[in-house]
């Protein structure tokens, strides 16, 4: 058996606004909202009793490729003063196949995100050797993560 990797947490500054994000741009839906308490083991952050809300979304599976946006509710967690405009060692490049790549950069433009590169024509080499062709682009959410979108058109 081959271990699976369901979903990325993400620390986020409003999980409201963040999972309305991901709704419109990705058109993910809600799949869990709840508020829960920290146990101070499991998670490397934050301690225990720790009161924060966890939103979980789904894109078309019900396991796999899934987003989690934890906000510490009590005591509210520091958020850096400037979200990042370029991504380093450690920080998470997420990529998504988008069923629209335009529609996703201009949804993500008019919620507020810096866009870093505008929707272009692409030639990439598949695993199997083969040229595939793509409109591709690359943003940062509100709180700061990464997405490569990738729309293949051949």
């Amino acid at each position: 058996m081959v271990d699976i990797i369901k979903r990325t947490t993400l620390m986020v500054r409003d999980a409201e606004r963040a999972a309305q994000w991901y709704e419109t741009v990705f058109g993910m839906s809600r799949w869990m909202d709840v508020p829960f308490t920290l146990s101070g083991t499991q998670l490397a952050a934050g301690k225990k009793g720790d009161q924060t809300r966890l939103v979980i979304l789904k894109c078309d599976h019900d396991m796999i490729g899934m987003i989690g946006l934890l906000e510490w509710l009590d005591p509210k967690q520091d958020a850096p003063a400037e979200l990042p405009t370029k991504i380093g060692f450690g920080a998470p490049i997420f990529v998504v196949a988008a069923k629209d790549c335009r529609t996703s950069v201009e949804s993500a433009r008019a919620l507020g995100s810096f866009i870093y590169c505008e929707p272009c024509d692409s030639t990439v080499t598949g695993a199997d050797g083969n040229e595939k062709q793509l409109i591709a682009a690359s943003f940062f959410d509100l709180d700061g993560y990464f997405f490569e979108v990738n729309e293949h058109i051949k």
